[in-house]
């Protein structure tokens, strides 16, 4: 094994951004629940990851400390934007009885999102890739809003909530926790399956010359999400 070295050239790896946010609204349609049909978030400013839990508790006995046991990790976040897409109204307590008219203070649904973050190097700057976090069973909660009056500094109005997230059990990997954020990094995964994500995340659209269709961005599931990158099954034996 050579000796390590350090800041070598093009390993002077960074993480900046955040764009390309999808939410997928989380409901019952005739009679089926699931993900719907995802919208994209424009606007989106910043999200900052705060998961939580991960606690050590210590236990003691025989006079000396036994072992630590660990709490449930879990992820939460606050999304920030200009705006929001109008399938996020649901998701943040409001209902639209008819084009124009919103009733705050309704039930809030949950919902799934993807947002995408960028990675760079002292080679290619913030070209070199970038990590697409898909995030499951999420909840919003209440946000501030301030308004305040146009002077000669003008500013736009920044949205907040603070998300926080029930993770999903795998059914078919079972050798892995439920889970509630995935991320899926650019640099690692090929071309095809990173081409094939990206299709089922953002829809396609139609084929030119008139035959065919598109397909509706969706959010898969992690056991289709890991099925769909070409993770391999645990075996039952």
């Amino acid at each position: 094994m050579p000796k390590l070295s350090w800041d070598n050239v093009g390993e002077r790896y960074y993480e900046t951004g955040v764009d390309r946010g999808v939410i997928y609204p989380f409901k019952t349609v005739d009679g089926t629940a699931g993900y719907q049909k995802g919208a994209a978030w424009n606007g989106l400013t910043a999200v900052s990851e705060n998961p939580s839990g991960a606690e050590a508790t210590a236990l003691y006995a025989d006079n000396i400390k036994y072992l630590n046991l660990i709490s449930n990790e879990e992820f939460g976040a606050t999304v920030e934007a200009y705006t929001y897409p109008e399938e996020f109204g649901e998701c943040d307590g409001s209902a639209e009885p008819i084009d124009g008219v919103y009733i705050a203070q309704q039930k809030r649904i949950p919902f799934g999102m993807t947002y995408r973050t960028k990675i760079g190097n002292d080679v290619d700057g913030s070209d070199k890739g970038y990590k697409i976090h898909l995030v499951y069973n999420a909840l919003a909660a209440p946000s501030s809003k301030s308004y305040a009056t146009i002077n000669e500094s003008p500013d736009a109005i920044t949205f907040s909530w603070e998300v926080t997230t029930t993770p999903v059990p795998f059914s078919i990997y079972t050798q892995y926790k439920p889970v509630a954020h995935i991320v899926i990094d650019s640099t690692k995964i090929t071309e095809a399956n990173l081409t094939t994500l990206e299709n089922k995340l953002y829809g396609t659209d139609a084929p030119s010359g008139g035959t065919g269709t598109g397909t509706d961005p969706e959010l898969p599931t992690p056991d289709a999400l890991l099925q769909l990158l070409g993770v391999t099954p645990p075996s039952n034996g």
